[in-house]
């Protein structure tokens, strides 16, 4: 491998490991280390050289570890995930589709029981919907940014309010390496651990805060649910 940073990189990687043994090849530089523990100071050579556009993996081989580095292109990310206003507008999106869902959620409950003004409870409804949502998201970014990993800002995806569900949801893309199993797991259940936190809350704030149906139209409004009907099923013959 020849590389104007080829000396830079030998240079880096003799100063954060015991180097035994130093291989080029036509396109890698393989080092033999005589480290026992490597663990993080894998994470810092790999981020290190990742601002140079390189990557580093570890080997074991019959006669000892050894670092493995070669150059890598840069991932090309689509140009409207590029564009910063791209989930600006997303969530703007999202954010008035759930407002008007749960207008109308509100405006359906109402005709069999007062539960308050509409535009107050889908105010009520986005920010307890968006709040899960986003600090699920918020969970991994923050773990993430531990692990200096970066990604890029959430992408809340619009849905179809009314009819259906006002979000399909949001994601997050890494703009960078994962260098091992255990920063993949930090992050990816960094999200549904702070996620869960926030629903407990909301679903204890819902129920305190729910009207009591009265008996009568309890009953009515399962006297019409066809669930009845599914849990019967339909006769055979």
């Amino acid at each position: 491998m020849e590389d104007p940073s080829q000396e830079k990189i030998v240079s880096i990687v003799n100063s954060i490991f015991t180097v035994s043994d130093f291989t080029k090849a036509e396109f890698s530089l393989e080092f033999k280390i005589e480290d026992a523990e490597f663990k993080e100071k894998f994470e810092e050579l790999a981020r290190r050289l990742e601002n140079m556009s390189f990557v580093c993996k570890l080997e074991q081989m019959n006669d000892g570890m050894y670092i493995i580095i070669q150059k890598f292109a840069p991932k090309k990310q689509r140009k409207w995930l590029k564009a910063a206003w791209t989930p600006r507008i997303l969530f703007a999106i999202v954010v008035s589709f759930v407002m008007i869902d749960g207008y109308y959620r509100t405006s359906g409950t109402n005709t069999i029981i007062e539960i308050g003004d509409p535009f107050e409870m889908a105010a009520v409804y986005t920010l307890s919907l968006l709040g899960i949502l986003g600090i699920h998201e918020l969970g991994h970014i923050v773990a993430a940014k531990l692990h200096r990993l970066k990604t890029t800002w959430p992408y809340f995806i619009p849905g179809l309010p009314v009819i259906g569900i006002p979000t399909f949801g949001a994601f997050i893309q890494s703009k960078g390496l994962t260098i091992n199993r255990e920063i993949l797991f930090d992050v990816a259940i960094a999200g549904p651990i702070a996620g869960l936190v926030i629903a407990v809350i909301v679903s204890i704030y819902g129920a305190y805060t729910a009207p009591i149906l009265d008996q009568d139209i309890a009953a009515g409004l399962f006297a019409e649910s066809r669930l009845i009907e599914w849990n019967q099923g339909e006769p055979l013959l």
